[in-house]
């Protein structure tokens, strides 16, 4: 019984710990007109506002989508508070949160009798509402004194995946970098943003989002493309966030990238 209570102690503690460290992430909103929009936002420590620091937009995946400000730090939020990454990168990381009733991409969603989702993905379209608001939000952000603009990046994974080639095609010139794990785009929407360094993420076993779409997304940019890294996880099922969070390489490669 003792070993019993002690396990959930621990467990408990551990919980109550990584919930405290999530506290790290402000809460904030943006809202302008008919835009508005939740996020939650970790400062380098020892933030100084006169200096300029990179910035990075990570976007969620639909099971993460809603209006609690919190869910959105689900996956990928503990990476950026582990202390050697703040040491090594001091940069302002941002967790927008998408409402329910939009999407960050535009891409129309079918499923068959088997409840297997089909996405087509739209070739220019205007924005979605979450979207729209994003873009306001991020150029909102860049007119922070200690923003560095040469230093601006997105990533995402699933839903927020399909938003990274999105808000990448959008505001192309705004991104030094970015990467995006098991989403998807039109290819026909490359030539928008083939100039800007991407990782891509995908498992092979993906049983929500094909991982067809990112490796054609990577072919067609291994011939026009500036820079496309992709990495296909054989075993892997939706969760590759997983295992891309984990690559050690990922953030020094990213943050490596200025715009020029």
């Amino acid at each position: 019984m003792k070993k019993i209570f002690l396990s959930i102690c621990i467990l408990f503690s551990i919980i109550t710990l990584n919930a405290q460290d999530l506290k790290k992430y402000d809460r904030g909103n943006f809202i302008k007109g008919k835009d508005s929009i939740y996020y939650r936002i970790l400062f380098p420590e020892n933030f100084n506002p006169t200096q300029k620091y990179p910035i990075l937009f990570v976007l969620h995946g639909r099971g993460e989508s809603g209006k609690d400000n919190e869910k959105q730090l689900t996956h990928g939020a503990k990476l950026f508070l582990k202390d050697d990454i703040r040491k090594k990168f001091p940069a302002i990381i941002v967790f927008p949160q998408c409402p329910v009733e939009s999407y960050w991409a535009n891409v129309n969603i079918t499923s068959n009798d088997k409840g297997k989702r089909n996405f087509s993905f739209v070739e220019g379209g205007k924005p979605t509402a979450a979207m729209h608001a994003l873009q306001r939000m991020v150029k909102d952000f860049l007119k922070k004194p200690f923003v560095n603009k040469e230093q601006v990046y997105v990533g995402g994974l699933s839903m927020g995946g399909m938003g990274t080639y999105e808000l990448l095609r959008r505001q192309r010139k705004t991104f030094a970098a970015a990467f995006a794990i098991c989403g998807g785009d039109n290819t026909n929407n490359i030539k928008k943003y083939q100039h800007i360094p991407l990782w891509i993420f995908h498992g092979g076993k993906d049983d929500i989002v094909d991982p067809a779409f990112s490796m054609a997304i990577a072919e067609r940019l291994k011939t026009v493309g500036k820079e496309v890294k992709f990495t296909l996880y054989p075993n892997a099922n939706h969760n590759s966030w997983d295992s891309a969070f984990a690559e050690p390489e990922l953030l020094p490669w990213l943050f490596s990238h200025k715009k020029n």
